[in-house]
């Protein structure tokens, strides 16, 4: 597994991305909305990782309810494995809770969430890319 990105929600997609922009000098971003999540983001490219600012597109989103109940901030970081299916059969093996199964997220990518709780209270998602 190698880290995929770092999830950080924000109230304002547009505002977070020309801070982060002239801050760090990130020069490619990606917007997409994932419907499924409730989720509008923006995919920051680092040297050997990304960023990804997450605003919701609606009330019943989990990142209104994070929003409305830590504020902004890190939300999640995400671990990139080959097998997903594999790695959660393994983990499951070994006491690890998910919330919720492996379903389709942002690029084509397959996630699921490891519940804070299996990882000392730190949001984790894994992550598939699509095979290119």
């Amino acid at each position: 597994m190698r880290i995929d990105h770092v999830a950080i929600a924000v109230n304002n997609l547009d505002e977070a991305v020309k801070e982060y922009r002239n801050a760090l000098g990130v020069k490619e971003v990606e917007f997409e909305t994932v419907e499924a999540e409730g989720v509008r983001v923006a995919i920051l490219h680092l040297n050997n990782s990304r960023i990804e600012l997450m605003e919701p597109t609606k009330d019943t989103s989990p990142i209104k309810k994070f929003l409305d109940t830590r504020g902004e901030g890190l939300h999640h970081i995400a671990l990139e494995t080959e097998s997903i299916e594999g790695e959660v059969d393994r983990m499951k093996g070994t006491g690890v809770r998910f919330l919720g199964d492996v379903r389709a997220g942002s690029r084509g990518t397959k996630i699921t969430f490891i519940h804070p709780k299996s990882l000392h209270g730190v949001l984790t998602e894994l992550c598939s890319h699509p095979k290119k």
